[in-house]
Protein backbone atom coordinates (compact mmCIF):
# COMPACT_ATOMS: atom_id res chain seq x y z
CA UNK A 1 0.00 0.00 0.00
CA UNK A 2 1.19 3.48 -0.96
CA UNK A 3 0.39 6.62 0.79
CA UNK A 4 -0.64 8.22 -2.39
CA UNK A 5 -4.74 7.80 -2.67
CA UNK A 6 -4.90 7.42 -6.78
CA UNK A 7 -1.61 5.71 -7.26
CA UNK A 8 -2.72 3.37 -4.44
CA UNK A 9 -6.02 3.19 -6.44
CA UNK A 10 -4.37 2.07 -9.54
CA UNK A 11 -3.02 -0.59 -8.09
CA UNK A 12 -6.40 -2.26 -6.96
CA UNK A 13 -7.29 -5.28 -8.94
CA UNK A 14 -10.68 -5.89 -8.01
CA UNK A 15 -14.14 -3.66 -6.91
CA UNK A 16 -14.30 -3.52 -3.33
CA UNK A 17 -17.46 -5.36 -1.86
CA UNK A 18 -17.97 -3.42 0.94
CA UNK A 19 -16.87 -0.49 3.73
CA UNK A 20 -17.43 1.00 6.67
CA UNK A 21 -20.88 3.25 6.47
CA UNK A 22 -21.40 5.79 6.56
CA UNK A 23 -18.05 7.28 5.98
CA UNK A 24 -17.15 4.96 3.12
CA UNK A 25 -19.60 6.52 1.12
CA UNK A 26 -17.40 10.14 1.71
CA UNK A 27 -13.84 8.15 0.88
CA UNK A 28 -12.79 5.04 0.99
CA UNK A 29 -15.35 2.56 -0.48
CA UNK A 30 -16.50 4.88 -2.93
CA UNK A 31 -13.48 6.01 -4.28
CA UNK A 32 -12.46 2.42 -5.28
CA UNK A 33 -15.71 2.02 -6.65
CA UNK A 34 -15.50 5.22 -8.85
CA UNK A 35 -11.50 4.46 -10.12
CA UNK A 36 -12.76 0.48 -10.58
CA UNK A 37 -15.23 2.08 -13.05
CA UNK A 38 -13.35 3.78 -15.24
CA UNK A 39 -11.61 0.91 -16.58
CA UNK A 40 -14.41 -0.35 -19.10
CA UNK A 41 -18.22 -0.73 -19.46
CA UNK A 42 -18.30 -4.00 -17.44
CA UNK A 43 -16.40 -2.75 -14.47
CA UNK A 44 -18.43 0.04 -14.72
CA UNK A 45 -21.94 -1.89 -14.34
CA UNK A 46 -20.05 -3.85 -11.67
CA UNK A 47 -18.91 -0.83 -9.47
CA UNK A 48 -22.46 0.93 -9.79
CA UNK A 49 -24.00 -2.38 -8.88
CA UNK A 50 -21.79 -2.94 -5.65
CA UNK A 51 -21.74 0.92 -4.54
CA UNK A 52 -26.12 0.78 -5.09
CA UNK A 53 -26.18 -2.51 -3.34
CA UNK A 54 -23.93 -1.12 -0.55
CA UNK A 55 -24.86 2.60 -0.26
CA UNK A 56 -28.51 1.25 0.41
CA UNK A 57 -27.74 -1.45 2.92
CA UNK A 58 -27.53 0.24 6.18
CA UNK A 59 -29.35 3.31 8.33
CA UNK A 60 -26.64 6.06 7.57
CA UNK A 61 -26.28 7.92 11.03
CA UNK A 62 -23.81 10.83 12.51
CA UNK A 63 -21.58 9.51 14.93
CA UNK A 64 -23.47 10.38 18.28
CA UNK A 65 -20.36 11.65 19.82
CA UNK A 66 -20.66 15.09 18.05
CA UNK A 67 -24.08 16.13 19.27
CA UNK A 68 -24.45 18.72 15.94
CA UNK A 69 -27.67 18.49 15.98
CA UNK A 70 -29.45 21.69 17.54
CA UNK A 71 -31.13 22.08 20.79
CA UNK A 72 -32.87 24.62 22.04
CA UNK A 73 -34.19 23.90 25.59
CA UNK A 74 -31.48 26.62 26.80
CA UNK A 75 -31.79 29.75 24.58
CA UNK A 76 -28.95 32.67 24.95
CA UNK A 77 -32.09 35.41 25.00
CA UNK A 78 -35.52 34.97 26.38
CA UNK A 79 -37.00 36.78 23.34
CA UNK A 80 -35.63 33.88 21.30
CA UNK A 81 -37.56 31.32 19.84
CA UNK A 82 -36.38 27.25 18.37
CA UNK A 83 -38.80 25.63 16.21
CA UNK A 84 -38.42 21.96 14.92
CA UNK A 85 -40.56 21.02 12.13
CA UNK A 86 -40.51 17.00 12.10
CA UNK A 87 -41.38 15.89 8.60
CA UNK A 88 -41.71 12.36 6.45
CA UNK A 89 -40.87 12.52 2.68
CA UNK A 90 -43.91 11.38 0.80
CA UNK A 91 -41.70 11.36 -2.54
CA UNK A 92 -37.53 10.59 -2.99
CA UNK A 93 -35.55 13.77 -2.17
CA UNK A 94 -32.65 14.59 -4.58
CA UNK A 95 -29.65 17.51 -4.23
CA UNK A 96 -27.06 17.10 -6.61
CA UNK A 97 -23.40 16.36 -4.77
CA UNK A 98 -20.52 18.62 -5.55
CA UNK A 99 -17.91 15.75 -5.57
CA UNK A 100 -16.66 16.13 -9.14
CA UNK A 101 -15.22 12.56 -9.74
CA UNK A 102 -18.26 9.47 -8.66
CA UNK A 103 -18.97 6.07 -9.82
CA UNK A 104 -22.75 7.81 -10.41
CA UNK A 105 -23.38 10.48 -12.63
CA UNK A 106 -25.95 11.82 -10.31
CA UNK A 107 -25.00 11.16 -6.65
CA UNK A 108 -26.90 12.84 -3.75
CA UNK A 109 -25.59 15.58 -1.20
CA UNK A 110 -23.41 13.93 1.39
CA UNK A 111 -21.34 15.59 4.22
CA UNK A 112 -17.65 15.14 2.81
CA UNK A 113 -16.26 13.76 6.17
CA UNK A 114 -18.73 11.60 7.50
CA UNK A 115 -20.99 10.34 4.64
CA UNK A 116 -24.36 11.22 5.37
CA UNK A 117 -26.57 12.60 3.15
CA UNK A 118 -28.14 16.14 4.29
CA UNK A 119 -30.02 19.45 3.39
CA UNK A 120 -27.64 22.29 3.17
CA UNK A 121 -28.77 25.48 5.62
CA UNK A 122 -28.28 27.90 2.81
CA UNK A 123 -30.30 25.41 0.95
CA UNK A 124 -33.75 25.94 3.77
CA UNK A 125 -32.78 29.68 3.63
CA UNK A 126 -33.40 30.03 -0.32
CA UNK A 127 -36.21 27.94 -0.38
CA UNK A 128 -38.09 29.32 2.98
CA UNK A 129 -37.07 32.70 1.47
CA UNK A 130 -39.14 32.07 -1.97
CA UNK A 131 -41.80 29.83 0.10
CA UNK A 132 -42.50 33.21 1.97
CA UNK A 133 -42.55 35.50 -0.91
CA UNK A 134 -45.16 33.03 -2.93
CA UNK A 135 -46.95 33.82 0.40
CA UNK A 136 -46.70 37.48 -0.45
CA UNK A 137 -47.82 37.64 -3.69
CA UNK A 138 -44.68 36.36 -5.94
CA UNK A 139 -46.87 34.43 -8.26
CA UNK A 140 -49.03 36.71 -9.44
CA UNK A 141 -45.83 39.69 -10.06
CA UNK A 142 -44.18 37.32 -12.41
CA UNK A 143 -47.52 37.24 -13.92
CA UNK A 144 -47.54 40.83 -14.64
CA UNK A 145 -43.88 41.52 -15.36
CA UNK A 146 -43.14 38.49 -17.96
CA UNK A 147 -41.69 35.92 -15.41
CA UNK A 148 -39.17 38.54 -13.87
CA UNK A 149 -38.67 39.84 -10.67
CA UNK A 150 -38.11 43.54 -11.53
CA UNK A 151 -39.60 45.86 -9.34
CA UNK A 152 -40.41 43.32 -6.31
CA UNK A 153 -39.73 44.48 -3.26
CA UNK A 154 -39.83 41.70 -0.18
CA UNK A 155 -42.30 43.12 2.27
CA UNK A 156 -41.07 44.28 6.12
CA UNK A 157 -41.40 41.12 7.42
CA UNK A 158 -39.53 38.64 4.85
CA UNK A 159 -37.00 41.27 5.46
CA UNK A 160 -36.94 40.96 9.16
CA UNK A 161 -36.45 36.91 8.80
CA UNK A 162 -34.17 36.96 6.09
CA UNK A 163 -32.21 40.18 5.75
CA UNK A 164 -31.32 41.68 2.64
CA UNK A 165 -30.60 39.75 -0.79
CA UNK A 166 -26.86 39.23 -1.27
CA UNK A 167 -25.33 42.33 -2.66
CA UNK A 168 -27.17 44.69 -1.37
CA UNK A 169 -25.20 47.37 -0.20
CA UNK A 170 -27.18 49.67 1.26
CA UNK A 171 -29.10 49.93 4.46
CA UNK A 172 -27.88 46.59 4.73
CA UNK A 173 -29.24 44.24 7.80
CA UNK A 174 -28.94 40.63 8.84
CA UNK A 175 -32.07 38.53 9.26
CA UNK A 176 -34.03 37.43 12.23
CA UNK A 177 -33.67 33.76 11.62
CA UNK A 178 -30.86 31.66 11.83
CA UNK A 179 -30.92 28.00 9.70
CA UNK A 180 -29.69 24.79 10.36
CA UNK A 181 -28.52 21.64 8.25
CA UNK A 182 -30.88 18.56 8.16
CA UNK A 183 -29.67 14.90 8.04
CA UNK A 184 -31.33 11.75 6.35
CA UNK A 185 -30.69 8.56 7.35
CA UNK A 186 -31.36 6.38 4.33
CA UNK A 187 -30.23 6.21 1.11
CA UNK A 188 -32.16 4.81 -2.04
CA UNK A 189 -32.41 4.94 -6.04
CA UNK A 190 -34.78 6.08 -9.00
CA UNK A 191 -34.04 5.32 -12.43
CA UNK A 192 -35.18 7.95 -15.48
CA UNK A 193 -35.24 5.81 -18.48
CA UNK A 194 -35.82 8.47 -21.57
CA UNK A 195 -37.71 7.29 -24.61
CA UNK A 196 -36.68 7.69 -28.36
CA UNK A 197 -39.84 9.22 -29.82
CA UNK A 198 -39.42 7.03 -32.97
CA UNK A 199 -38.96 4.20 -31.44
CA UNK A 200 -40.66 4.86 -28.10
CA UNK A 201 -38.52 1.99 -26.64
CA UNK A 202 -35.90 3.08 -23.48
CA UNK A 203 -32.72 4.39 -24.73
CA UNK A 204 -30.16 4.88 -21.50
CA UNK A 205 -31.18 4.09 -18.21
CA UNK A 206 -30.46 7.42 -15.79
CA UNK A 207 -29.73 6.51 -11.92
CA UNK A 208 -30.52 8.98 -9.63
CA UNK A 209 -29.39 8.68 -6.03
CA UNK A 210 -32.07 10.07 -3.41
CA UNK A 211 -33.17 10.08 -0.30
CA UNK A 212 -36.35 7.69 -0.46
CA UNK A 213 -39.98 8.30 0.65
CA UNK A 214 -40.73 7.18 4.36
CA UNK A 215 -37.05 8.92 5.47
CA UNK A 216 -38.05 11.58 8.31
CA UNK A 217 -36.22 14.71 8.64
CA UNK A 218 -36.56 17.67 10.75
CA UNK A 219 -36.84 21.78 9.61
CA UNK A 220 -34.73 23.59 12.81
CA UNK A 221 -35.09 26.95 12.68
CA UNK A 222 -34.04 29.74 15.17
CA UNK A 223 -35.40 32.80 15.72
CA UNK A 224 -33.12 35.29 17.33
CA UNK A 225 -33.73 38.95 16.28
CA UNK A 226 -30.95 41.74 17.53
CA UNK A 227 -31.78 44.11 20.22
CA UNK A 228 -34.42 46.73 18.35
CA UNK A 229 -34.79 44.64 15.44
CA UNK A 230 -38.22 43.93 15.89
CA UNK A 231 -39.18 48.00 16.41
CA UNK A 232 -36.40 49.01 13.96
CA UNK A 233 -38.48 46.88 11.14
CA UNK A 234 -41.62 47.85 12.17
CA UNK A 235 -42.75 44.08 12.41
CA UNK A 236 -45.32 42.06 14.66
CA UNK A 237 -43.31 39.07 15.95
CA UNK A 238 -46.63 37.29 15.96
CA UNK A 239 -47.96 37.76 12.75
CA UNK A 240 -44.50 37.55 10.97
CA UNK A 241 -44.13 33.82 12.90
CA UNK A 242 -47.27 32.86 11.62
CA UNK A 243 -46.44 34.17 7.83
CA UNK A 244 -43.20 31.87 8.40
CA UNK A 245 -45.15 28.88 9.64
CA UNK A 246 -47.64 28.99 6.85
CA UNK A 247 -44.68 29.32 4.15
CA UNK A 248 -43.00 26.73 5.90
CA UNK A 249 -46.25 24.14 5.56
CA UNK A 250 -46.64 25.25 1.99
CA UNK A 251 -42.92 24.48 0.88
CA UNK A 252 -42.82 21.00 2.54
CA UNK A 253 -46.38 19.48 2.01
CA UNK A 254 -47.07 21.33 -1.74
CA UNK A 255 -44.08 22.74 -3.21
CA UNK A 256 -41.41 20.06 -2.28
CA UNK A 257 -37.54 20.86 -1.12
CA UNK A 258 -35.81 18.83 -3.64
CA UNK A 259 -33.99 19.50 -7.14
CA UNK A 260 -36.61 18.49 -9.87
CA UNK A 261 -39.61 19.68 -7.65
CA UNK A 262 -41.62 20.23 -10.95
CA UNK A 263 -41.80 16.19 -11.01
CA UNK A 264 -42.84 15.90 -8.11
CA UNK A 265 -40.22 15.18 -5.57
CA UNK A 266 -39.20 16.32 -2.26
CA UNK A 267 -43.05 16.54 -1.01
CA UNK A 268 -43.71 15.99 2.58
CA UNK A 269 -46.18 15.28 5.36
CA UNK A 270 -45.58 17.39 8.39
CA UNK A 271 -45.80 14.70 11.52
CA UNK A 272 -45.22 17.88 14.44
CA UNK A 273 -44.96 20.95 15.20
CA UNK A 274 -42.51 21.71 18.60
CA UNK A 275 -41.31 25.61 19.24
CA UNK A 276 -39.28 26.53 22.41
CA UNK A 277 -38.52 29.48 24.51
CA UNK A 278 -36.42 29.82 27.90
CA UNK A 279 -39.19 30.21 30.81
CA UNK A 280 -42.05 28.44 29.53
CA UNK A 281 -43.28 24.80 28.66
CA UNK A 282 -42.90 23.85 25.04
CA UNK A 283 -45.31 23.75 22.42
CA UNK A 284 -45.77 20.65 20.54
CA UNK A 285 -48.76 20.26 17.99
CA UNK A 286 -48.98 18.03 15.28
CA UNK A 287 -51.90 20.25 13.50
CA UNK A 288 -50.48 23.72 12.37
CA UNK A 289 -53.99 25.35 12.97
CA UNK A 290 -53.14 24.41 16.69
CA UNK A 291 -49.82 25.01 17.15
CA UNK A 292 -50.50 28.26 15.69
CA UNK A 293 -53.10 29.07 18.11
CA UNK A 294 -51.44 28.25 21.12
CA UNK A 295 -48.21 29.80 19.90
CA UNK A 296 -48.92 33.02 18.15
CA UNK A 297 -51.12 34.84 21.12
CA UNK A 298 -47.85 34.91 23.54
CA UNK A 299 -45.85 36.96 20.44
CA UNK A 300 -47.57 40.42 21.00
CA UNK A 301 -44.98 43.12 20.08
CA UNK A 302 -44.61 43.60 23.40
CA UNK A 303 -43.47 40.41 24.77
CA UNK A 304 -40.28 40.14 22.51
CA UNK A 305 -37.79 42.52 23.71
CA UNK A 306 -37.53 45.46 20.99
CA UNK A 307 -35.02 47.72 23.13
Amino acid sequence: MTFELYTDLATQTSCPTDGPLPAGLASGFVDGCTFWSIRGSDQRNEARRLYLQQASSATLDLPSALQIEPRFDRLLDDSWIGFEVKFTFQTPWYSKDDRPFHVLDNPVRKDRVFGVPYMAAASWKGLLRWACRMQSGLLDHLANHNGKLDGWQDPGWIVHLFGNEKGETEDFQRGALVFYPTWFSKIGYEVINPHSRVTRAGTQPIYYEVVPANTPGTLCLLYAPLLGAVARDEVNPGATIGHLLDASEALLATYGISAKRTAGWGTARVDRWLARRNGQPPIQKTALADFKADLLPRLSATEVRNG
